[in-house]
């Protein structure tokens, strides 16, 4: 993995940011880091974006209770969108493309749906949250007590497998996860607050939607979506565009810099595909 020595960073909104290029006809990307993780994660990519597209404004996001972002009050789904909003509205941005990873895959879909957007790159994100949740809901004593690190071990061991990367990339995911149970917790409040079936609903509406608006729809996952998300792509967002990179894991943009900058590059480009547009 390349990464630069130093980024202009500076803060919007209360979220601190790396911030690189300038705002020309192509559409900026907006990056949000996955849960526990900061906006180092994305510094590999940047470099590599640099080089295939000179000045494209981008800028990445330390989330509310990470990085050099101050914890929150709420870290629901709804409050980080509208955070997220905050934040590229003080940075000027206009119909910006939103690449979530993990968690943030949700922050990065439900944003498009409520904001103007060029489109979304939705990194190892799930389209098929109930199993998910339900295990979650079954650990959730555990998770909020003092066995929380135990049980986070091996939700992650489970979640990131690691043993599919390059043990650079192990090296920074080890070195980068910062989990904070109030953090944690704060983020899945949807996850316990909901039944499955709510949540489930609730992504199939956001899909719909997405159809609604002519919303581009990247995924890039690690492994091959299983049969039954096949079958929910299928059904709910056939135009989306699926990359599969084996060997990556959770973390195909940490894995491939170079090959995640080659797919972004030309999106939201002048002839590219018109903004999704957000009916008020």
């Amino acid at each position: 993995m390349t990464q630069p020595e130093a980024l202009p960073s500076t803060t919007y909104a209360g979220l601190a940011a790396d911030d690189v290029g300038r705002s020309d006809e192509r559409a900026p990307i907006v990056f949000l880091h996955g849960l526990t993780f900061d906006r180092t994660m994305w510094r590999p990519t940047l470099a590599e974006l640099e080089r295939l597209d000179p000045g494209r404004r981008a800028i990445a996001l330390d989330l509310p209770g990470h990085g050099e972002s101050r914890d929150a009050s709420s870290y629901t789904l709804e409050v980080t969108v509208e955070r997220v909003h905050a934040a590229i509205i003080e940075a000027d941005l206009r119909d910006p493309i939103l690449v979530g990873h993990s968690a943030s895959s949700s922050v990065a879909a439900m944003y498009a749906t409520q904001h103007q957007t060029s489109g979304i790159v939705l990194v190892e994100g799930t389209f098929l949250v109930a199993v998910f949740a339900e295990m979650l809901r079954s650990l959730e004593p555990v998770l909020r007590g003092p066995g929380f690190g135990a049980a986070w071990s091996r939700i992650s061991e489970y979640a990131f497998r690691l043993d599919e990367v390059p043990a650079d990339v192990r090296s920074f995911v080890e070195a980068t996860s910062r989990p904070r149970q109030v953090v944690v917790l704060g983020y899945w409040q949807d996850l316990f607050a909901r039944t499955p079936a709510e949540l489930q609903a609730w992504l199939d509406e956001g899909a719909a939607r997405m159809r609604q608006i002519g919303l581009p729809v990247t995924s890039v996952v690690g492994q091959d979506p299983s049969a039954d998300e096949a079958a929910w792509l299928e059904a709910n967002l056939p135009e989306a565009r699926i990359e599969v990179w084996p060997g990556s894991g959770h973390f195909p943009h940490l894995a491939h810099p170079r090959a995640f900058a080659e797919l972004l590059a030309p999106m939201g480009l002048a002839s590219d595909l018109p903004v999704a547009s957000i009916s008020r």
